[in-house]
């Protein structure tokens, strides 16, 4: 994939504090990741609960629980930001 790809970043509500909100918090890592390969990201609110999905070209590429991903922090020591980042780099 060439590095001005274009992703989305679907992602849904999960529970904190007793409230269920869609948050970005847990985003960052995985945006700084990307657009430092180059990429365009775009984020989507999506109505299922604890997910994220990575689209690329209308596929998607990678998918996995909101709750699972760093809080804040750029990725850099986020096991799943890396993953995700190779599977964008994959997609074609």
């Amino acid at each position: 994939m060439p590095s001005n790809a274009k992703v989305f970043i679907h992602y849904g509500p999960y529970e904190a504090c007793g409230l269920v909100h869609h948050r970005k918090t847990r985003l960052e890592g995985l945006d700084t990741v990307l657009t430092q390969d180059g990429h365009t990201v775009e984020k989507v609110e999506v109505p299922d609960r604890n997910v994220v999905q990575l689209w690329v070209n209308g596929e998607m590429v990678f998918s996995c629980d909101i709750r699972d991903l760093d809080y804040g922090g750029d990725g850099d020591l986020d096991e799943l930001c890396h993953k995700a980042r190779d599977a964008v780099q994959k997609a074609f």
